[in-house]
């Protein structure tokens, strides 16, 4: 032995059998994968939400419309929602029962905070526009006693937060995710 390593034979076709069979393998693997992702995928996309859904999770509220006291309701994911305008008397009538026994206790200036968790303002009040009870949707009275909207189903009566005062409703109106997009605009959902 001189310390020179023998040659390998070479195989009539120039290569190695064994890498090429393991070539032709994994190559035959690969493609038969992609051909099953491509089978599987239109099953998996139509799980997907349809054009007309994804176009309702959100919605744009222009404020400008809405005076001083008055309220809108807009519709979002197919549900209503009040877009109230409160006045400072509603306001200081709303802060001022932060401490009154309420059902479901809730401060006023929490229940205006918006989605992104960033202080609302305390003149704008979002709320899904369905009564805790069954559904029904309130209307908004004038002068009631708390000031508030009236569930007219069951006598759920609600204060100038649309926290629940008195009735059958378990908790208070539920406020819409938003945020306010500038100073005259707000984005629902």
């Amino acid at each position: 032995m001189t310390g020179v390593a023998e040659a390998k034979p070479i195989d009539a076709h120039g290569g190695d059998e064994a890498s090429r069979r393991d070539f032709i393998y994994i190559a035959a693997g690969a493609v038969g994968a992609v051909g099953v992702a491509a089978t599987i995928w239109p099953f998996v996309d139509q799980m997907n939400p349809a054009a007309d859904t994804r176009a309702l999770s959100t919605t744009e509220v222009d404020l400008s419309v809405v005076a001083l006291g008055q309220q809108i309701k807009v519709m979002w994911q197919g549900k209503p929602v009040f877009v109230r305008h409160r006045t400072p008397d509603e306001i200081s009538r709303a802060q001022r029962d932060d401490y009154a026994t309420l059902k479901d206790p809730q401060h006023d200036a929490d229940r205006i905070v918006q989605e992104d968790g960033q202080p609302g303002r305390a003149e704008w009040l979002i709320l899904q526009a369905n009564c805790t009870h069954l559904g029904c949707v309130p209307t908004f009275v004038e002068g009631s006693q708390y000031g508030g909207w009236f569930c007219p189903c069951h006598g759920s009566d609600y204060d100038t937060s649309g926290r629940i005062r008195r009735g059958p409703a378990p908790k208070n109106l539920l406020i819409a995710p938003y945020v306010f997009m500038n100073d005259t605009s707000i984005r629902i959902g």
